[in-house]
C-alpha cells in the first residue's frame, strides 16, 4: 500500500519489533472508505480517518491492524501525545478513526477500559472581534473575498458551509440561507443580511453570465450530492445547482471526463483573511472562523435568546453555544467590577 507523507513528519517504528512484516493489501483503505460512505460520513471525515489509519500502519512498520490490538493503539496515542505534542482534539480524532476501523472493517472492536485513555479536551473561550475590529478587517478584503467575509459575519456560517452554497440555497426575498448537510449531516436555516441582498444579486448576475459562457463552451456542469446526478442528469448543468462562489478555473472530472467547475477553495479565502487581519493591525489570532464567533457574540449582545443563536449556528449541544456568554462585554450575570464602583476612582500611570 502506498502511504503518503505524514503531517507530523516520518514516524518511527513501534517498540519491540524486528523485521518489518509484509504490507497490508490496499483493500483495507478501500474497505474503510466504503464503510464510511455507507454510513454517509462527510468527505472530510473520510479523509481524516484514512489519514490516521495510514499513520497507524506506518507506525507499526506496515503490520496489518488485525495483528494489533488495544495495547498497540494505546502506544500509538501515547506517541502522538508525548513525542509529537498532538492536541487533545487530534488524539480524539485519531482514536475515533481507529475505533471505526476495528469495529467496522477489521471486525475486532477495541476494548477501551484499561489500555486506552481518552484525552481530556481543554475548554477554550473563543476568540472574538469587536464590531470596530470586524469593520477594519472586512475593509481590507476585496472582490469576492469581501463578499464571503461579509456573509460569514452576517450569517454565522462556517467557511465550508458558505463556500459550498448553491444558488437554490439563497432566498433573497425571505432573507434566509438554507444550509444543506452541515456538520453532523444536519440541514438548518440562518439569516441572510438585508445589507447583502443587493450585493449578492449583482454577484449572481456575474456568476450566471460565466455559467452561460461555460454552457456555450460545452462545460457548465457541477458535482451533485450522492446519487442525484443519476436521478436527474440535467441538474448538474442547471442554474439552481451552480455554486454561489465558483472557482476561477474548471477541472476535468476523473470519472466522467467532463470539464466541471468547483467552488472557491477554502485555502484561498483563508489566505485572504490572514492578509486582511495583518493589514488591519489586529492583535488577535483571527481567522474566518473568528467571524462566526463574532456573529454569535454580537447577536447575544443584541439581546437575542441563546436558543435562537443555537439554531442559527447549528449547535447540537446548548453548552457549546453557552461558551459565547463568557466573551460578552458584560457577563450573563451582569457582574461589575468592585473597582469600578469606588468613589473618585484612581489615576493609574503607565509605569
Amino acid at each position: 500500500m502506498q502511504l503518503g507523507a505524514s503531517r507530523f513528519g516520518s514516524p518511527g517504528a513501534g517498540p519491540g519489533f524486528s523485521a518489518p512484516s509484509p504490507r497490508p493489501k490496499t483493500t483495507l483503505l478501500t474497505a474503510l472508505r466504503a464503510k464510511l460512505r455507507m454510513g454517509h460520513y462527510s468527505a472530510r471525515t473520510e479523509e481524516a480517518y484514512a489519514f490516521w489509519v495510514r499513520r497507524f500502519i506506518r507506525f507499526y512498520r506496515h503490520r496489518h491492524p488485525k495483528d494489533l490490538g488495544p495495547i498497540e493503539v494505546a502506544e500509538f496515542l501515547r506517541h502522538l501525545a508525548q513525542e509529537r505534542g498532538a492536541a487533545a482534539a487530534t488524539q480524539t480524532q485519531a482514536l475515533s478513526a481507529l475505533l471505526f476501523l476495528y469495529r467496522e472493517v477489521v471486525s475486532k472492536p477495541l476494548a477501551l477500559p484499561g489500555a486506552i485513555l481518552r484525552a481530556r479536551p481543554a475548554t477554550r473561550i473563543p476568540e472574538v472581534l469587536s464590531r470596530a475590529e470586524v469593520e477594519r478587517v472586512l475593509a481590507q478584503l476585496a472582490g469576492v473575498y469581501r463578499l464571503v467575509g461579509l456573509l460569514l459575519y452576517g450569517s454565522g456560517m462556517r467557511l465550508s458551509e458558505c463556500l459550498s452554497l448553491r444558488v437554490k440555497d439563497l432566498d433573497l426575498e425571505r432573507g434566509e440561507i438554507r444550509i444543506r448537510r452541515a456538520k453532523g449531516a444536519k440541514d438548518r436555516v440562518t439569516v441572510l443580511p438585508e445589507a447583502l441582498r443587493e450585493p449578492l444579486s449583482r454577484h449572481l448576475v456575474r456568476v450566471r453570465a460565466r455559467h452561460a459562457e461555460d454552457l456555450a463552451g460545452g462545460e457548465g456542469r457541477v458535482a451533485l450530492p450522492d446519487a442525484y446526478e443519476r436521478k436527474a442528469p440535467a441538474a448538474a448543468a442547471s442554474w439552481a445547482w451552480q455554486w454561489v462562489f465558483p472557482a476561477s478555473r474548471s477541472y476535468r472530472d476523473r470519472a466522467s471526463g467532463e470539464r466541471r467547475r468547483h467552488h472557491l477553495h477554502q485555502s484561498a479565502m483563508q489566505r485572504a483573511m490572514g492578509d486582511a487581519v495583518r493589514r488591519a493591525g489586529i492583535g488577535k489570532r483571527a481567522s474566518c472562523h473568528t467571524l462566526r464567533h463574532s456573529f454569535a457574540t454580537h447577536v447575544l449582545e443584541a439581546g437575542y435568546d441563546i436558543r435562537t443563536v443555537q439554531e442559527l449556528l447549528g449547535h447540537r449541544d446548548l453548552r457549546v453555544t453557552m461558551l459565547y456568554t463568557h466573551v460578552l462585554n458584560r457577563s450573563r450575570l451582569g457582574v461589575r467590577s468592585p473597582l469600578d464602583g469606588l468613589a473618585g476612582g484612581f489615576a493609574v500611570s503607565a509605569d
